[in-house]
């Protein structure tokens, strides 16, 4: 069953990472494996891909399904260890999608117990698109601040385009910003809290220094960001949404370009009484805060206690 707050004279169980070969690639996994899973999630993570990022929400996640599951999050397509790349080796939506397919294949093939795919921003894209490709294996979907479509309205979207599509700016941009790689360690966390993240938890922070000022990270970053884009422009699969209405579920933010209420409304106007949330009190960034990590990590622990354990009973 799922905990309603998080009980702290329990030590808690730290997820741990390793490093996984599927396709001839190796990725990242954080991941915590529970005693006797009811049921496995699996998170797919938002643009930059970098699980590290989610270390807070993954452990609340586990403690607030009391153990119940197993929870893995996987690090997109980013050539871990690799300093330089060549452009065949920049990694698009699809290719990043069917990486996890792959992966799915691979390592959970033969998992008895339901799988609970939870995509972040793009991931949620990536998550409903598995979840289209593999229906018979995932009993449920959860979209978490959904990137879905282009925003017109975004002034944001429309600059990362631009510099997304041009290999110039890219390759440019990706030098400059690994160039801090080089500053020791004081003077880049310094840098990153004051520009990115003077809220951000200090987990947040260690994966921002250890991944993002990688150039190849930063590629990937852009390339996959230009191949969103395109795909975006494409109107949603609004009938495999009705068609799977009762295991598909989606949380909102207020104020977030990525994923806007406009897209909220769509989503209802054309799927009337699929599980629709707001949460008011966290960004888009939720996982780079202890708060929005135990936060959101609540909301799914009970969504997955109301729709699936309670059926199973």
């Amino acid at each position: 069953m799922a905990r309603d707050e998080l009980d702290s004279s329990r030590t808690k169980r730290r997820a741990g990472f390793r490093l996984c070969t599927v396709s001839s690639y190796t990725t990242e996994l954080l991941e915590i494996r529970a005693d006797d899973p009811k049921m496995h999630v699996l998170f797919i993570p938002g643009n930059p891909g970098v699980v590290a990022f989610y270390k807070d929400f993954v452990e609340s996640l586990y403690e607030f399904l009391g153990g119940n599951a197993s929870v893995t999050g996987k690090t997109w397509l980013l050539l871990v260890h690799v300093n330089f790349l060549p452009l065949s080796w920049l990694f698009s939506l699809e290719e990043q999608i069917d990486h996890k397919m792959d992966f799915i294949k691979q390592e959970l093939e033969n998992t008895e117990v339901p799988i609970l795919l939870v995509g972040h921003s793009i991931g949620s894209y990536i998550a409903l698109d598995m979840f289209r490709r593999s229906s018979e294996k995932v009993a449920y979907c959860i979209g978490l601040y959904p990137f879905l479509a282009l925003n017109p309205q975004s002034r944001e979207q429309s600059i990362i385009g631009k510099i997304a599509a041009s290999q110039i700016l890219s390759a440019a941009i990706s030098l400059i910003v690994a160039s801090l790689g080089f500053l020791p360690i004081r003077a880049l966390r310094l840098i990153i809290t004051n520009s990115l993240g003077k809220s951000w938890s200090t987990v947040a922070v260690d994966a921002a220094c250890s991944h993002l000022v990688q150039y190849h990270t930063l590629r990937n970053i852009l390339f996959m960001a230009m191949t969103e884009f395109k795909k975006l422009t494409e109107t949603p699969d609004w009938a495999f949404v009705r068609e799977k209405q009762e295991k598909l579920a989606f949380l909102f933010g207020v104020d977030d370009h990525w994923g806007p209420l406009q897209m909220f409304e769509e989503i209802s106007k054309h799927v009337p009484g699929i599980a629709l949330s707001v949460e008011r009190d966290h960004t888009h960034a939720f996982a780079c805060t202890e708060a929005g990590s135990s936060c959101v990590a609540k909301f799914i622990a009970s969504l997955i206690e109301n729709r699936l354990l309670c059926s199973n009973q």
